[in-house]
Protein backbone atom coordinates (compact mmCIF):
# COMPACT_ATOMS: atom_id res chain seq x y z
CA UNK A 1 0.00 0.00 0.00
CA UNK A 2 1.10 3.78 -0.66
CA UNK A 3 0.25 6.39 1.42
CA UNK A 4 0.99 10.27 1.01
CA UNK A 5 -0.14 12.40 4.00
CA UNK A 6 0.02 15.98 3.68
CA UNK A 7 2.32 16.18 0.77
CA UNK A 8 4.55 19.80 0.14
CA UNK A 9 6.60 20.12 -2.40
CA UNK A 10 8.33 23.40 -4.07
CA UNK A 11 10.90 24.50 -6.55
CA UNK A 12 12.19 27.78 -5.39
CA UNK A 13 8.83 30.34 -5.05
CA UNK A 14 6.94 27.83 -7.60
CA UNK A 15 4.01 25.46 -5.08
CA UNK A 16 3.66 22.44 -6.81
CA UNK A 17 2.01 19.99 -4.17
CA UNK A 18 0.43 21.92 -1.80
CA UNK A 19 -0.69 19.12 0.46
CA UNK A 20 -1.76 15.90 -1.37
CA UNK A 21 -3.50 12.91 1.11
CA UNK A 22 -4.03 9.59 -0.98
CA UNK A 23 -3.81 6.29 -0.48
CA UNK A 24 -3.58 3.77 -3.42
CA UNK A 25 -4.55 0.03 -2.02
CA UNK A 26 -2.57 -2.95 -2.69
CA UNK A 27 -3.47 -4.17 -5.98
CA UNK A 28 -5.65 -1.11 -7.77
CA UNK A 29 -4.71 1.26 -10.24
CA UNK A 30 -5.09 4.38 -9.77
CA UNK A 31 -4.99 7.25 -12.42
CA UNK A 32 -3.66 10.98 -11.43
CA UNK A 33 -4.75 13.55 -13.88
CA UNK A 34 -4.65 17.09 -14.09
CA UNK A 35 -3.06 20.31 -15.81
CA UNK A 36 0.45 19.97 -17.32
CA UNK A 37 2.48 21.77 -14.80
CA UNK A 38 -0.15 20.51 -11.53
CA UNK A 39 2.74 18.38 -9.89
CA UNK A 40 1.92 14.68 -11.39
CA UNK A 41 5.01 13.72 -12.08
CA UNK A 42 6.63 15.29 -9.02
CA UNK A 43 4.31 13.34 -7.07
CA UNK A 44 5.68 9.94 -8.73
CA UNK A 45 9.48 11.15 -7.91
CA UNK A 46 8.71 11.60 -4.26
CA UNK A 47 7.38 7.83 -4.19
CA UNK A 48 10.71 6.51 -4.83
CA UNK A 49 12.81 9.11 -3.46
CA UNK A 50 13.81 10.73 -6.63
CA UNK A 51 12.66 13.97 -4.80
CA UNK A 52 12.52 14.73 -1.12
CA UNK A 53 9.66 16.68 0.37
CA UNK A 54 9.73 19.82 2.02
CA UNK A 55 6.85 18.68 4.39
CA UNK A 56 4.42 15.84 4.51
CA UNK A 57 5.25 12.03 3.96
CA UNK A 58 4.89 9.11 1.58
CA UNK A 59 4.74 5.71 2.97
CA UNK A 60 5.46 2.56 0.86
CA UNK A 61 4.68 -0.80 2.69
CA UNK A 62 4.77 0.79 5.80
CA UNK A 63 8.15 2.86 5.18
CA UNK A 64 8.88 6.50 4.92
CA UNK A 65 10.62 6.78 1.89
CA UNK A 66 12.34 9.92 2.76
CA UNK A 67 14.01 8.22 5.99
CA UNK A 68 15.96 5.43 3.57
CA UNK A 69 19.34 5.70 2.43
CA UNK A 70 21.49 3.23 0.74
CA UNK A 71 20.92 -0.19 0.63
CA UNK A 72 16.96 0.53 1.94
CA UNK A 73 16.15 2.95 -0.70
CA UNK A 74 17.63 0.46 -3.88
CA UNK A 75 15.59 -2.49 -1.69
CA UNK A 76 12.44 -0.23 -1.94
CA UNK A 77 13.30 0.78 -5.64
CA UNK A 78 13.64 -2.88 -6.05
CA UNK A 79 9.60 -3.40 -5.39
CA UNK A 80 8.94 -0.44 -7.69
CA UNK A 81 9.07 -0.37 -11.47
CA UNK A 82 9.06 3.25 -13.12
CA UNK A 83 7.89 3.40 -16.68
CA UNK A 84 9.59 7.05 -18.09
CA UNK A 85 7.53 9.26 -20.48
CA UNK A 86 9.04 8.49 -23.55
CA UNK A 87 9.94 5.36 -22.84
CA UNK A 88 13.49 6.57 -22.11
CA UNK A 89 15.56 3.83 -23.73
CA UNK A 90 18.90 4.56 -24.31
CA UNK A 91 19.48 5.06 -28.27
CA UNK A 92 23.36 3.25 -28.34
CA UNK A 93 22.27 0.46 -26.46
CA UNK A 94 20.27 -2.76 -27.64
CA UNK A 95 16.58 -4.06 -26.40
CA UNK A 96 18.34 -6.46 -24.07
CA UNK A 97 20.74 -3.90 -22.79
CA UNK A 98 18.27 -1.81 -22.36
CA UNK A 99 15.89 -4.15 -20.34
CA UNK A 100 18.57 -5.47 -18.41
CA UNK A 101 20.36 -2.17 -17.43
CA UNK A 102 19.29 -2.10 -13.85
CA UNK A 103 20.27 -5.35 -13.06
CA UNK A 104 23.76 -5.23 -13.94
CA UNK A 105 24.26 -1.96 -12.42
CA UNK A 106 23.29 -3.49 -9.16
CA UNK A 107 25.71 -6.25 -9.84
CA UNK A 108 24.21 -8.95 -11.25
CA UNK A 109 26.98 -10.52 -13.35
CA UNK A 110 25.09 -14.22 -14.10
CA UNK A 111 23.99 -14.02 -18.01
CA UNK A 112 21.93 -16.67 -17.68
CA UNK A 113 20.01 -15.04 -15.05
CA UNK A 114 20.16 -11.63 -17.55
CA UNK A 115 19.25 -13.67 -20.27
CA UNK A 116 16.08 -15.51 -18.57
CA UNK A 117 14.77 -12.08 -16.81
CA UNK A 118 14.72 -10.11 -20.36
CA UNK A 119 13.26 -13.43 -22.21
CA UNK A 120 10.60 -13.36 -19.29
CA UNK A 121 9.83 -9.61 -19.01
CA UNK A 122 9.45 -9.29 -22.96
CA UNK A 123 7.26 -11.95 -23.62
CA UNK A 124 4.90 -10.40 -20.49
CA UNK A 125 4.36 -7.52 -22.80
CA UNK A 126 4.09 -9.19 -25.41
CA UNK A 127 7.25 -8.47 -27.46
CA UNK A 128 7.92 -12.43 -27.65
CA UNK A 129 5.74 -15.60 -27.82
CA UNK A 130 4.18 -16.82 -24.10
CA UNK A 131 7.49 -17.39 -22.29
CA UNK A 132 6.17 -21.18 -22.00
CA UNK A 133 7.43 -21.73 -25.13
CA UNK A 134 10.65 -20.51 -24.51
CA UNK A 135 13.53 -23.10 -26.13
CA UNK A 136 11.21 -23.99 -29.09
CA UNK A 137 12.49 -22.87 -32.40
CA UNK A 138 10.24 -20.05 -33.17
CA UNK A 139 10.66 -18.15 -29.74
CA UNK A 140 14.23 -18.02 -30.10
CA UNK A 141 14.27 -16.90 -33.34
CA UNK A 142 11.75 -14.03 -32.69
CA UNK A 143 14.33 -13.45 -29.02
CA UNK A 144 17.13 -13.38 -31.22
CA UNK A 145 16.12 -10.84 -33.26
CA UNK A 146 14.26 -8.62 -30.73
CA UNK A 147 17.22 -8.81 -28.22
CA UNK A 148 19.47 -7.08 -31.01
CA UNK A 149 17.49 -3.84 -32.26
CA UNK A 150 18.16 -1.07 -30.90
CA UNK A 151 15.39 1.86 -30.35
CA UNK A 152 15.57 3.67 -33.33
CA UNK A 153 14.55 0.22 -35.02
CA UNK A 154 11.47 0.05 -32.84
CA UNK A 155 7.45 1.64 -33.78
CA UNK A 156 6.69 4.15 -30.92
CA UNK A 157 4.20 1.34 -29.70
CA UNK A 158 7.64 -1.30 -29.51
CA UNK A 159 9.66 1.08 -27.40
CA UNK A 160 6.94 1.89 -24.88
CA UNK A 161 6.76 -1.67 -24.46
CA UNK A 162 10.14 -2.07 -23.89
CA UNK A 163 10.36 0.54 -21.23
CA UNK A 164 7.18 -1.48 -19.35
CA UNK A 165 9.10 -4.75 -19.94
CA UNK A 166 12.33 -2.61 -18.17
CA UNK A 167 10.27 -1.70 -15.28
CA UNK A 168 8.85 -5.27 -14.86
CA UNK A 169 12.33 -6.36 -14.25
CA UNK A 170 12.69 -8.16 -10.76
CA UNK A 171 8.70 -8.93 -10.58
CA UNK A 172 7.80 -5.30 -8.70
CA UNK A 173 5.11 -4.89 -6.54
CA UNK A 174 4.03 -1.73 -7.83
CA UNK A 175 4.71 -0.26 -11.39
CA UNK A 176 4.51 3.81 -11.83
CA UNK A 177 3.40 4.91 -15.07
CA UNK A 178 4.14 8.75 -16.62
CA UNK A 179 2.17 9.22 -19.21
CA UNK A 180 2.25 6.04 -20.87
CA UNK A 181 0.01 6.75 -24.24
CA UNK A 182 1.72 10.34 -24.88
CA UNK A 183 2.56 10.42 -28.42
CA UNK A 184 1.08 7.58 -29.66
CA UNK A 185 -1.42 6.87 -31.92
CA UNK A 186 -5.53 5.89 -31.09
CA UNK A 187 -4.23 2.26 -31.76
CA UNK A 188 -1.31 2.04 -30.68
CA UNK A 189 -3.12 3.63 -27.02
CA UNK A 190 -5.23 1.51 -26.90
CA UNK A 191 -3.05 -1.39 -27.13
CA UNK A 192 -0.86 -0.04 -24.39
CA UNK A 193 -3.73 0.41 -21.93
CA UNK A 194 -4.75 -3.36 -22.54
CA UNK A 195 -1.16 -4.05 -21.68
CA UNK A 196 -1.73 -2.03 -18.42
CA UNK A 197 -4.99 -3.91 -17.48
CA UNK A 198 -3.60 -6.85 -18.28
CA UNK A 199 -0.45 -6.55 -15.91
CA UNK A 200 -2.29 -5.58 -13.10
CA UNK A 201 -4.71 -8.34 -13.66
CA UNK A 202 -1.78 -11.20 -14.24
CA UNK A 203 0.51 -9.91 -12.10
CA UNK A 204 -1.31 -8.40 -9.33
CA UNK A 205 0.77 -5.05 -9.33
CA UNK A 206 -0.23 -1.97 -7.25
CA UNK A 207 -0.08 0.80 -10.38
CA UNK A 208 -0.29 4.52 -10.39
CA UNK A 209 -0.77 5.74 -14.07
CA UNK A 210 0.14 9.57 -14.53
CA UNK A 211 -2.20 10.74 -17.88
CA UNK A 212 -3.94 13.72 -19.26
CA UNK A 213 -5.89 11.09 -21.58
CA UNK A 214 -9.56 10.31 -20.80
CA UNK A 215 -9.70 6.84 -22.71
CA UNK A 216 -6.95 5.62 -20.80
CA UNK A 217 -8.84 6.67 -17.58
CA UNK A 218 -12.05 5.16 -18.69
CA UNK A 219 -10.06 1.77 -19.37
CA UNK A 220 -8.02 0.98 -16.20
CA UNK A 221 -8.68 3.22 -13.79
CA UNK A 222 -10.16 1.49 -10.52
CA UNK A 223 -10.08 4.63 -9.03
CA UNK A 224 -8.87 8.80 -9.86
CA UNK A 225 -7.44 11.30 -7.97
CA UNK A 226 -7.47 14.84 -9.70
CA UNK A 227 -4.61 17.48 -8.95
CA UNK A 228 -5.35 21.03 -9.36
CA UNK A 229 -3.82 24.45 -7.42
CA UNK A 230 -1.26 21.46 -5.91
CA UNK A 231 -3.99 19.26 -3.87
CA UNK A 232 -6.72 17.14 -4.65
CA UNK A 233 -9.45 18.55 -5.99
CA UNK A 234 -11.15 15.42 -7.18
CA UNK A 235 -11.03 11.67 -6.13
CA UNK A 236 -13.45 8.67 -6.96
CA UNK A 237 -14.08 6.40 -9.75
CA UNK A 238 -14.07 7.10 -13.67
CA UNK A 239 -18.01 6.69 -13.91
CA UNK A 240 -18.06 9.53 -10.68
CA UNK A 241 -15.59 11.20 -12.59
CA UNK A 242 -17.95 11.45 -15.67
CA UNK A 243 -20.64 12.40 -13.88
CA UNK A 244 -19.41 15.19 -11.54
CA UNK A 245 -20.92 18.22 -11.96
CA UNK A 246 -17.86 20.32 -10.93
CA UNK A 247 -16.70 22.83 -13.69
CA UNK A 248 -12.93 22.36 -13.43
CA UNK A 249 -13.69 18.44 -13.57
CA UNK A 250 -15.79 18.95 -16.61
CA UNK A 251 -13.71 21.33 -18.34
CA UNK A 252 -10.51 18.55 -18.41
CA UNK A 253 -12.82 16.20 -19.49
CA UNK A 254 -14.15 18.29 -22.41
CA UNK A 255 -10.39 19.21 -23.30
CA UNK A 256 -8.96 15.73 -23.59
CA UNK A 257 -12.30 13.06 -23.92
CA UNK A 258 -10.74 13.21 -27.84
CA UNK A 259 -8.03 10.48 -28.55
CA UNK A 260 -6.29 12.00 -31.83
Amino acid sequence: MIQIQNLHKSFGAKRVLNGVNLSIPAGETMCVIGRSGCGKSVLLKHIVGLLAADEGSVHVDGQDVRTLKGEELFRLRRRVGYVFQGAALFDSMTVYENVVLGLYEHGERRLDVLDGEARRVLASVGLLPDISTANTPIFEKEYAILRNKKPSDLSGGMRKRVGVARALVGSPSYILYDEPTTGLDPITSEQIDNLILELSQKLSVTSIVITHDMFSVYKVAKSVAMLEAGKVHFFGTAEELRASNDEVVQEFIERYEVRE
